[in-house]
C-alpha cells in the first residue's frame, strides 16, 4: 500500500503512518481483513472522499501576505436576488447563502425609499421588491466568518443624496463596529493582505456624480424595452468619484476606492501612481478590451482592482465567461449566484482553491513582466506548451443511489458518457467525450485524453456525465469543475455535483490523472 501511495499516487513525503491513517479512516467499512486490505477494500478506498483530487478542504496552502490586487475574490452580483432581475424577490437569504458558500465580495444597490428618508436596498427601475438595508447588513455582520477567516469586501453601488450617505454611513459604523476595516494613507498606492484583514469587513463604493442622474431608472415609462436601454445606458458610464457629493462620514468609511476613470474605453486603464482604485466595468467593456488591449488590462490588474459585472440585459440572472475576466487578472469576477449552469460551476470550480477560503492568488504569469519588461497576453498564438495532461476515465458509479431507478430511462438502465474539456486561455481551451456506455448503471470508460497546456495555472478541468438519449435531450447526471493548479496526480475519486452545485452524495468518477512539466 506505501508503495502505491508513493509511486502511482505521487505522494512523495508519505510514510507508514501516512498508510496507517487510511486505514484507521476506513475501517468502520469494514472492508479489511486482519492481515491488510484485500481488493474490494482497496477498491473502496480508490472511491473514497479520503481519495479526493484535491487537497484536504479547508487548507489553506498559499502565500495570504501579498495586496489584495494579487488574488482573485469569490465575488456576487446583487446579492440579493433571489431571482431573475427584473421581477424577483429581494432578501437577506441569497445573502446568507453566498457567504455560507465561500463568497468573499456582497453588492448591495441603495436607494432611496419612497419617502425619501430612508435607504432602501432594491435593483432599481425594475419590479424586484424592497429589502431592508438594515437586515442585509446584519446578515452580512452575522455570517461573514462562518467558514473563512479572510475579508468580505461589501460593494455598495448608492444612488443616495448626501443626508441619506451620512444615515448609512452610521448604520454601516454601527452594525460592523471594530471589524470595519478603515483605510490610512499607507494603503492608498497598495492595498492591504487578505493576512492583514482576517475578520474584517472592507466598504467599497464611488459615489453618483450627481444624485439626479440616478432617477434614470426610475423614470415613469412602463415601456420596459425603453426602461432597460436607459438604465443600461446609466451603469455603461465609467464616471469619476465626485468627493463634494459624499458625505464625509460616508466618504471616510470607503477603504476600496472605486473612483472610475473619464475617458471611456480609451482612457479607462491609466492607472494612477499615487493611489489604487477598483475600477468596474460591463462584460461588453471587458470583451472589447480584452480583442485590442489584453496585456494593458493585465498591467492595470497588478496594482488595481478590476470588477467585472454581467450585462444589464441578462434579465435571466444568466452569466458570463468568467474565464475572459481571470486570464487577463480581474480580481472581482460579478456572477449571480442564483443562477444555475456551465458558468456557474466554473466559478465554483476555482474557488474550490486554497482551501475555499473564497481567496485564490494569481499566477505569477499575471503579477510579473516578460524579459522584455512586456505583459502577459493571454490571446497570444507564440505561448509554449508547458505541461502535458493526460486524463484517464475508468468508470463512475452511485447514481443508482443518487436517482429513481426510472429518472433517465423509465424501462432500461442509463446509457452514460462523460464530456471532459479544459476551460483556460483561448488556446488551452477543448474538450473531449467518452463513447456511450449502454444500459448500465456502473459506467466503464477506459478512456484516456490528452491536454497540452501553455498557461496550466489558469486552467479549469471540467467533466460533466449525461445519460444519452436518441429521440430527446440527453438528461443530466453530475458535474465538477476543479482547479488545474492544485489537482494531485494518481488514480482518484471525483465526486460529482448537481446543476446547483451541490455535491451528490454517492455519485462519482475513478479518473487517473498525469500531469507532464515539457
Amino acid at each position: 500500500m506505501l508503495r502505491f501511495v508513493i509511486q502511482v499516487q505521487g505522494e512523495k513525503y508519505a510514510d507508514t503512518n501516512y498508510v496507517k491513517d487510511i486505514f484507521h479512516r476506513l475501517k468502520h467499512h469494514g472492508v479489511f481483513h486482519p492481515r491488510g486490505i484485500h481488493l474490494e477494500g482497496f477498491y473502496r478506498y480508490l472511491l473514497s472522499d479520503f481519495n479526493s483530487p484535491l487537497p484536504p478542504s479547508g487548507e489553506v496552502w498559499q502565500d495570504m501576505n501579498q495586496p489584495l490586487s494579487h488574488y482573485f475574490l469569490y465575488t456576487g452580483h446583487n446579492s440579493y436576488l433571489t431571482g431573475n432581475q427584473l421581477n424577483s424577490r429581494s432578501s437577506t437569504e441569497p445573502i446568507v447563502k453566498a457567504l455560507r458558500s465561500g463568497v468573499r465580495v456582497i453588492e448591495l444597490d441603495l436607494w432611496p425609499s419612497s419617502s425619501g428618508k430612508e435607504a432602501e436596498v432594491r435593483h432599481g427601475g425594475t419590479l424586484t421588491s424592497r429589502e431592508d438595508l438594515q437586515k442585509c447588513l446584519d446578515a452580512v455582520k452575522e455570517n461573514a466568518f462562518e467558514v473563512s477567516e479572510y475579508p468580505v469586501v461589501l460593494t455598495l453601488e448608492d444612488h443616495l443624496p448626501p443626508d441619506l450617505q451620512k444615515k448609512v454611513a452610521k448604520m454601516v459604523s454601527k452594525t460592523f463596529g471594530e471589524t470595519l476595516f478603515q483605510c490610512t494613507d499607507e494603503y492608498k498606492e497598495s492595498f492591504p493582505s487578505p493576512e492583514a484583514l482576517k475578520n474584517k469587513i472592507l466598504i467599497s463604493t464611488k459615489p453618483p456624480k450627481e444624485y439626479l442622474q440616478t432617477q434614470v431608472s426610475q423614470s415613469a415609462t412602463t415601456d420596459e424595452s425603453v426602461k432597460a436601454k436607459s438604465v443600461a445606458d446609466a451603469e455603461e458610464l465609467i464616471q469619476d468619484e465626485d468627493e463634494e457629493t459624499v458625505a464625509v462620514e460616508y466618504r471616510d468609511l470607503i477603504s476600496i476606492h472605486a473612483g472610475n476613470r473619464k475617458g471611456g474605453l480609451k482612457n479607462c486603464l491609466n492607472g494612477d501612481p499615487n493611489r489604487v482604485i477598483r475600477l468596474s466595468m460591463s462584460e461588453q467593456w471587458l470583451e472589447t478590451l480584452a480583442k485590442n488591449r489584453g496585456p494593458d488590462l493585465v498591467k492595470f490588474t497588478q496594482r488595481n482592482i478590476l470588477r467585472i459585472f454581467p450585462k444589464t440585459t441578462r434579465f435571466d440572472s444568466s452569466n458570463y465567461d468568467p474565464l475572459v475576466g481571470w486570464i487577463h487578472g480581474a480580481q472581482m469576477v460579478a456572477f449571480n449566484m442564483q443562477s444555475h449552469g456551465r458558468l456557474l460551476w466554473m466559478m465554483q470550480g476555482m474557488f474550490k482553491a486554497n482551501g475555499g477560503c473564497g481567496y485564490v492568488k494569481k499566477p505569477d504569469v499575471l503579477l510579473s513582466n516578460g524579459p522584455g519588461g512586456e505583459n502577459f497576453d493571454p490571446s497570444s498564438k507564440s505561448l509554449k506548451i508547458k505541461t502535458i495532461l493526460k486524463v484517464k476515465i475508468y468508470n463512475g458509479e452511485g447514481w443508482n443511489l443518487d436517482f429513481p431507478q426510472d429518472y433517465f430511462d423509465r424501462y432500461s438502465p442509463p446509457d452514460f458518457y462523460a464530456r471532459i474539456g479544459i476551460a483556460g486561455i483561448p488556446l488551452d481551451t477543448t474538450s473531449y467525450r467518452t463513447e456511450t456506455d449502454t444500459d448500465e448503471w456502473f459506467p466503464v470508460w477506459d478512456k484516456e485524453f490528452e491536454f497540452a497546456l501553455r498557461v496550466p495555472e489558469l486552467a479549469l478541468l471540467c467533466i460533466t456525465v449525461k445519460d444519452y438519449d436518441s429521440n430527446t435531450q440527453n438528461d443530466f447526471a453530475g458535474q465538477t469543475c476543479l482547479p488545474l493548479s492544485e489537482i494531485r496526480p494518481g488514480i482518484r475519486a471525483v465526486r460529482l455535483y448537481d446543476r446547483a452545485g451541490v455535491v451528490l452524495k454517492h455519485a462519482r468518477l475513478l479518473v487517473r490523472f498525469v500531469l507532464e512539466p515539457r
